[in-house]
């Protein structure tokens, strides 16, 4: 019996005509399919031929992937979920802490919970959905039970595919979510064409838009090094415009309004919807209009309001005031003078703290 062994196989693919692939009910898709690999293993391939065997609306492709889930938290057990709803098969997850496995035993019903060593041996797709400042220590940890071939995909924002280099010869893949989770399966649903950040070498890019779009999300791809930039931008839009608007709830409610969600929500909305759609241009009020006695006022009146809101609001309106003046909406005449408040503002400021 000859001793040769086949080389393990890469990922192969044709490329595809856009980086976004089709959707609707009578489009169809990239599909992912296994073939034999070394050691018994399957490794993944691309194949855009077998799409033409499988058109989205008449049947669901057969199993294709073994898939290990490591951390059942709110975005694991979720994306865990969507994935085996399209056919690919949960061999194992990783569940940390009592509530993980009840998410587990919720969206994953029968999936064995394992070590996460073991969850990493038996899967042809190891999903990687662990806090950020956890997921390189969780890849030193694994490090011998990924093989090469193997499809990684990690799902944090903040890390691109430096931080899975440890695994040799694996296939890597960072691809965020870019939505919150509750952790159920009302996220199901909200899959449905959110945006992905995903980064993945050029090779890898077909099983990483597959992956994505079969979950029912929209690839976006980010460059390795914008990656930190990239979850910076989401961080402060998302998580600071959570600080933002209860401290305005907070003021609204020290005004004596009953109901400030109710008050703010047409106005916040709209503001929301607006910069989304003209960015600079939305600029309203009075840092916008240059109204410096209105922005005194304001001042005045939040001295006596918490410390960190004062604060807040004389960054951004320092901010507010400079991209007014970039965008052409504010003269440099127009802008002086309030300028000049808020330096006075922040030097006051400054001697309380």
């Amino acid at each position: 019996m000859s001793s040769h062994r086949r080389p393990c196989p890469t990922a192969h693919h044709r490329p595809t005509s856009s980086a976004t692939l089709p959707r609707s009910a009578c489009d169809r898709r990239l599909v992912l399919v296994v073939s034999p690999g070394c050691d018994g293993k399957r490794d993944a391939v691309v194949n855009d031929d077998a799409a033409n065997l499988y058109p989205a609306d008449v049947v669901t492709p057969p199993p294709r992937l073994r898939v290990g889930v490591i951390g059942s938290g709110r975005v694991g057990a979720v994306l865990g979920a969507a994935l085996r709803r399209t056919g690919h098969h949960i061999v194992g997850c990783s569940a940390r802490t009592d509530l993980s496995r009840v998410r587990a035993e919720a969206l994953l019903p029968g999936t064995p919970i394992l070590p996460a060593e073991q969850v990493a041996d038996e899967c042809d797709l190891l999903l990687l959905a662990v806090p950020d400042d956890r997921l390189a220590q969780v890849v030193a940890e694994l490090v011998g039970h990924v093989r090469p071939g193997q499809i990684v995909m990690h799902v944090s924002g903040h890390h691109g595919l430096e931080v899975l280099a440890p695994f040799a010869g694996a296939l890597p893949i960072a691809a965020h979510p870019v939505m919150t989770f509750t952790g159920t399966s009302l996220d199901l649903d909200r899959l449905e064409d959110c945006p992905f950040g995903v980064t993945a070498p050029d090779p890898v890019r077909p099983i990483a838009e597959a992956l994505v779009v079969e979950m029912g999300g929209d690839p976006v791809w980010v460059e390795e090094g914008a990656r930190t930039t990239y979850h910076a931008a989401l961080a402060h839009g998302a998580n600071h415009l959570v600080t933002l608007v209860a401290q305005t709830l907070d003021l609204l409610a020290a005004a004596g309004v009953q109901d400030p969600s109710r008050l703010a929500r047409p106005l916040l909305t709209a503001a929301l919807d607006n910069a989304l759609r003209e960015g600079d241009t939305a600029l309203t009020g009075p840092v916008a209009r240059g109204d410096v006695a209105t922005v005194r006022a304001h001042l005045t009146d939040l001295v006596d309001a918490d410390s960190g809101t004062r604060e807040a609001y004389l960054v951004l309106a320092r901010v507010t005031l400079d991209r007014a003046l970039a965008s052409g909406m504010l003269t440099a005449s127009a802008a002086e003078p309030i300028s000049a408040l808020l330096v006075d503002a922040e030097a006051g400021l400054g001697g309380r703290s």
